[in-house]
Formats: structure tokens, sequence, C-alpha cells
């Protein structure tokens, strides 16, 4: 429910405006000072604010100046209301933030009018704000995953498990984009305002990885000036996500699963424990189940952290998405070096789809910002995508016709999405394959594979396909 707060030291109009605007439904409150309404604004973030400009103790001006300072989270909408209709004092409030100014003695149906439409507007921009956070959700998912098959099951089991406290292992090799699914899977948490703590377990010297997750007392060994919180505390209602957690030492492995069943740590060199509330979520590019059998890890620590599992895919098993990813970390790179590439040959294309990428994700943004940086043409050039490795991928013999027409039908891909993975007769089977789902319709079977009717009479032409 709307709650309006007015502000005059006028007692009677207190009283009148608050009959008509409870009857309206509004929850109204009143208070005589700007002081008292600086206080009221922060304590009950009021939708709307009727303000008079002359108050006893600060002005209706100062109120406004002062409301961002006191309430920053403040969002609602600061009507004036004065004796005195000075076009110069309306346009000096409206720069200050009001959202309308209105000379008393008003009309009552011109100010519900006025209440109305700032309502509306509060609205809309409400909607607006979730539709661009909406937007901007779903275009981070796709700048991390694709359209493959495989990359939509992991954002599946994402949103699954995200709004749950179920602890998660992520497993892939390197580079596969594990603390990127880490930090997704914390967005669309319900602990997505508190904080995403990172740990590197491979990056920490082992003396110091208790530390580290536990923190430490004052005087708790040599160098120890002050207290400092560990990575358990700093994540307090939030996430902590633990990447290459087999390097955790076998005593930190302990006490690491203490802390995780009984919810609470103690620092090192103290002897009171501190309850803690967060997420766990962990990466391994080792399989954990294959550390366990080594006895690399604990058994008892696997169990309890396997609540949920996610499997990473290798770059080379979702080729369909080289392309997308390519684009996006073009885009990110003309940003960084301040250049204007616009997008690839196809034999820059090719080139990236035959090649192995052993160090997936990670090496592939590596070789664009690399051939963004040497490319001096409007886009790269094949010439330019540099690769550590020389081996090309092999198709699999599940990436059939079938596949690439479900991909077509079932996901939305037009024919250009995927040419660049073709030969002739893969794709003269896929047209063959689409024109019998459509009866050979050839005005739908052109829409469906996204490509101009002449263009698919051409090809019908070329590859001597019978209709």
């Amino acid at each position: 429910m709307e709650t309006i707060l007015i502000v005059d030291d006028d007692q009677d109009l207190q009283l009148n405006l608050s009959s008509v605007l409870e009857l309206e439904g509004y929850t109204v409150e009143c208070v005589g000072t700007g002081m008292q309404a600086l206080s009221k604004i922060k304590e009950m973030l009021p939708t709307v604010v009727l303000l008079d400009r002359n108050l006893p103790d600060i002005s209706g001006m100062e109120v406004l100046q002062k409301v961002k300072e006191v309430a920053p989270q403040f969002d609602g909408a600061i009507i004036i209301l004065t004796a005195y209709g000075d076009i110069n004092s309306a346009i000096k409030a409206m720069k200050l933030g009001a959202y309308d100014y209105i000379t008393k003695p008003f009309d009552n149906d011109g100010l519900l009018f006025t209440i109305d439409k700032a309502l509306n507007n509060q609205r809309l921009a409400k909607e607006v704000k979730m539709l661009r956070k909406q937007l901007g959700d779903r275009i981070g998912t796709e700048k991390v995953m694709g359209k493959s098959d495989k990359i939509k099951d992991v954002v599946k089991r994402v949103s699954l498990i995200a709004p749950t406290n179920m602890s998660v292992i992520i497993q892939g090799a390197s580079g596969t984009g594990k603390e990127v699914i880490s930090k997704l899977i914390h967005q669309k948490s319900l602990r997505k305002d508190k904080p995403f703590i990172p740990i590197d377990c491979g990056a920490i010297p082992e003396n110091l990885v208790e530390s580290e997750l536990f923190g430490y007392e004052k005087g708790a060994f040599t160098g120890a000036n002050k207290d400092k919180k560990g990575k358990f505390e700093l994540a307090e209602k939030g996430t902590l996500f633990l990447d290459e957690i087999t390097n955790l030492p076998e005593s930190a492995q302990a006490k690491f699963l203490r802390a995780l069943e009984a919810r609470e740590i103690v620092h090192i060199g103290g002897k009171k424990p501190i309850k803690v509330d967060v997420r766990i979520i962990t990466a391994s590019n080792i399989n954990l189940v294959d550390a366990v059998s080594q006895g690399d890890f604990r058994e008892d620590l696997y169990h309890r952290l396997n609540e949920f599992k996610i499997m990473l895919p290798l770059l080379k098993e979702r080729t369909i998405d080289i392309p997308i990813l390519a684009q996006i970390f073009l885009e990110d790179s003309n940003k960084e070096l301040n250049k204007n590439i616009s997008g690839f040959t196809n034999s820059s294309i090719k080139k990236m789809l035959e090649y192995s990428w052993p160090g997936n994700i990670r090496e592939l943004r590596n070789v664009i910002k690399k051939a963004v940086l040497l490319e001096d043409k409007e886009k790269i050039n094949h010439e330019n995508l540099e690769f550590e490795g020389t081996v090309k991928n092999k198709k699999s013999s599940k990436d059939s016709v079938e596949e690439y027409t479900h991909k077509i039908l079932e996901l939305g891909f037009s024919l250009k999405d995927i040419m660049f993975e073709l030969n002739n007769n893969i794709e003269k089977e896929i047209i063959i394959s689409i024109l019998k789902e459509v009866h050979y319709n050839k005005s739908k079977a052109a829409k469906i594979l996204d490509i101009e009717r002449k263009t698919l009479y051409s090809k019908i032409s070329l590859f001597g396909i019978e209709s």
C-alpha cells in the first residue's frame, strides 16, 4: 500500500489532507518540521511526500537538498506545497529533485490527480528498472553461455540450484569458466546482495591457508599485529567460492569440514566460536571422485560438499558457441584497446571452429584480444588468430544432420549460424531434412532456415535436390 508523508506546520491542513487521502486508501503520516520530515523519510521511505516550502526550522528546499544524504535509498516523489506561486522557486525545486510544485490553496481533486500521476511515473520507472535488470541478466547469461545444448543444460542446472542454499561442486577443465558459473549462481541466489568471496586454494602458501579461511587473533603468531577476519566472516550471509579445492592441505580439510558441519569457526589463536552463515561453492579441474580414491581428498568432506554438481563442457565440445563468444570477446577488447573491429572474416571463423582450444574459453579470450590488437582492417583476418597448438577438431558422429535439424527447428538457429561447421554434403542433407519437415513448402523452409527464398532455390539447384 502506498504511504504518503505530509510535512506542514498547519495542523488544520494536516487533518483535512489526511482525511481526503485516507478515504482514497492511502496510509498517511504527518509531521510539522523539516528535521522531523528527514527523520520520518529515513524511517518509513514514503511513496509520496507533500512538503510545505515554509517550515518553522528549515525550509522545504533545504529538506529537498538533504533528503538523499540522510536517506539514499529513498525513491519516492516529493511534491512541494507553497502559498507563493514563484516560477523561479518552482524551477529550483524541480532541479533539486521535486516531482511537482503546487500553489496553495489547491483543489483536492487536482492534488489527487498529481499524486496519482506521480505514482504512475514511479511504477513505470520501477518496471523499466526491472526490465533493464532482466535484460542485463539475460545478456549476461548469453555472454557466459551461448546456444549449444551442453551449455543450455548448464544454464538449466544453475537456475535450479541458485535459489537454494545447497553446496555446489563445479567440475571442469582449466579455462572452462568455473568462477564465472559460480558468480552466476550467486547472482541468481537469494544471497545476491551479500558478498561473493573467492579464494584460490592453489595460490595460497600451505602455512597461510587456515589463517586465510578462518582469520586470526592479535598475537596468534609472529607478525599478527591485529585481529584479522577470515574469508568465512567476510562472506557472511553471502557465498564463499573455493577454487581448486583439492589443493587444500589435509589439516585445513579437516577444519573446513568441522566449520561446515557446525556452521561456526574459531580464529587461529582464539577460543570463542564464531557463528557463520555462508553458501559454499567449490570448483576443481580434477575429478574429485578420483582424488578421493587416490587419498588426496577427504571422502567425508567430498560427500558434505557434493549436494549438487555441475559439469562444464570443453570448448571443443560446444563449437556452435565459439562465434558467439568470439564476438563478445571482440567487443570487450574493442573497448579495452580503443579499437573498432566489427567482426570476423569467414576464414577466421573457420579457423576458430577447426582448432581444438586446449585452453578453452580463457584461451579464446586471449586469442581474440591479441587479434584485435594486431588487426588494422574492419574484420579479424585468420592470419591474426595466433594459436598455441595446431590440433584440429573432428566432428563426433552425433553432430549429425538430425542434431543440426534439431538446432534449427527447436533452438531457433539459422542456416547462417551453423554454416561454418558444414560441408556441402551435410548442408544439402539439412536442407532436405527441413524441406521434409514442412512438406516441401519452400517459403516455410526459407523462413525456418532464415535465408532468402531465392537463396534457397539456388541451393536446391546447386545440390540437385528433387522437390
